[in-house]
């Protein structure tokens, strides 16, 4: 099969490669302050166009569902119609319906511009994603590369939380055009920096449709227990989602048995660190959902602070922008993806433990410590993970691999704040929450992190043996 890398390989720092790294940044940083600007902004979109409290949070969760759903088919199909056409046909999509819901009056016409979004945000990010790692080789470039990467990407979702309160004071909708504006100069920049594709090789018994509808809905299904579960009153409808991603999983193994070239190849699971990392990504990005979440509502609902200054509050964290581009990619070349993610892991174990001490008279001064850790976290986590999942991986499945990883991540973000509600409402979700219940749901990012740790330490010694 012809690999459709969308760009030479450069052996050194060249133009081109500089410019993939540039829009695919952009891309990635517009996707993380989309969701962020919209987490903030969901109280006065809903007073705004009549959706009731209980529906408001589908704003987010459309888009989430879609997103996670179809990440794997979008890494598949960059891989075989080729990386640069999926991305700019889904940053394009992504745009228009960023727009449409901006326009929106209707609750209706803002959930399905929202969950299209997310839709094309799953092509757009995998997409770009092996642009990136196939346009540089494995090495220093690389490494540093994917260190800027990581960093843009958590920095996009830290700056969006700013810039969706300010945006949100100046009109809602500016939190769906401001998107748009950074899109269409993306998508240009996109069109004139990125190689063309190779010709498109589509596998000779055509493109597995049975694996991508029965993956795709697994899913769905799979983050809409998760979510459903979140909201406290939906258990049934939580478990009969289960009990269909498992049929429709079980479904998705018989079909990949039986396919001449499928969606996803179930041995790439097992080859380098793919599986790993995506285990580790999950629980990384689950403590600092949780983490985030928890800390947003203590500082709004339980100390009354505004929308803004809590955003300002998270602002410190964008410092991985700094860190990482400056010194991760020289810790990788020294000591490898592995240790340096481990490192990473154990600043954010750190952090969320920290916060455990929590009481009802915290302010910014008592969690700097724990939000500076975090920004470590991200600039020593992000990078050297997506390296680490790419590693012995041919060219032709990076697109499926970021796939992988970032399904993880968007599952551990909605598993996260799943269990920290759960455990912060405790059964009695009428009464409001007590510095207690937060102290108490704090346990749930630490305990995630302390597992993410785990796991990176034991993959760390069993690379160590012969």
């Amino acid at each position: 099969m012809t690999d459709t890398s969308a760009v030479a390989r450069p052996t050194t720092a060249t133009r081109t490669g500089w410019g993939v790294l540039a829009v695919v940044c952009g891309a990635l940083f517009l996707e993380g302050i989309d969701i962020a600007m919209l987490n903030v902004a969901v109280p006065a979109i809903a007073a705004d166009i009549g959706l009731a409290t209980a529906d408001a949070h589908w704003v987010i969760s459309a888009y989430v569902l879609a997103y996670g759903g179809f990440m794997i088919l979008g890494g598949r199909t960059a891989d075989l119609v080729g990386r640069r056409r999926t991305f700019l046909v889904a940053l394009a999509v992504f745009v228009v319906f960023s727009g449409l819901g901006g326009l929106a009056d209707d609750a209706w016409v803002l959930v399905v511009a929202r969950f299209v979004t997310g839709a094309t945000a799953g092509f757009m990010t995998p997409a770009g994603f092996s642009l990136l790692t196939t346009s540089y080789p494995e090495g220093p470039l690389r490494d540093r590369a994917l260190a800027i990467y990581g960093a843009i990407g958590a920095g996009g979702f830290t700056l969006g939380v700013v810039a969706g309160g300010f945006l949100t004071d100046a009109g809602w909708r500016w939190v769906f055009f401001a998107p748009v504006i950074v899109g269409a100069a993306l998508w240009i920049a996109g069109r004139l920096l990125i190689r063309p594709d190779e010709p498109a090789d589509v596998p000779r018994g055509g493109f597995d449709v049975g694996g991508a509808v029965t993956l795709t809905s697994t899913m769905v299904a799979l983050i809409y227990g998760v979510v459903a579960l979140g909201e406290g009153g939906h258990v049934v409808a939580g478990l009969a989602a289960f009990a269909a991603a498992a049929v429709l999983a079980g479904a998705f193994v018989l079909v990949e048995r039986r396919a001449k070239d499928p969606l996803l190849r179930p041995a790439v699971l097992r080859e380098g660190l793919l599986l790993r990392a995506s285990l580790a990504g999950l629980l990384v990005i689950g403590a600092f959902f949780a983490f985030q979440f928890l800390i947003t509502l203590y500082l709004q609902e339980y100390r009354g602070w505004s929308p803004v200054a809590t955003g300002l509050v998270f602002a410190v964290m964008g410092a991985d922008m700094i860190i990482a581009p400056l010194v991760t990619h020289r810790l990788v070349q020294r000591f490898g993806n592995v240790p340096v993610l481990v490192a990473g892991i154990a600043a954010g174990a750190v952090a969320f433990v920290l916060a455990l001490r929590l009481d009802g008279a915290w302010g910014y001064l008592d969690l700097l410590p724990s939000l500076l850790l975090v920004a470590v976290m991200f600039a020593l986590v992000y990078g050297p993970l997506t390296g680490a999942a790419t590693a012995g991986l041919a060219e032709s499945e990076h697109g499926v691999a970021g796939g992988v990883v970032y399904t993880a991540f968007q599952f551990g973000a909605a598993l996260g704040v799943t269990a920290a509600t759960i455990v912060l409402v405790n059964g009695h979700a009428s009464s409001p929450a007590g510095a207690a219940d937060y102290q108490r749901a704090l346990l749930v990012p630490a305990t995630a992190a302390v597992l993410a740790l785990a796991l990176g330490i034991a993959t760390w010694v069993r690379g160590r043996r012969p």
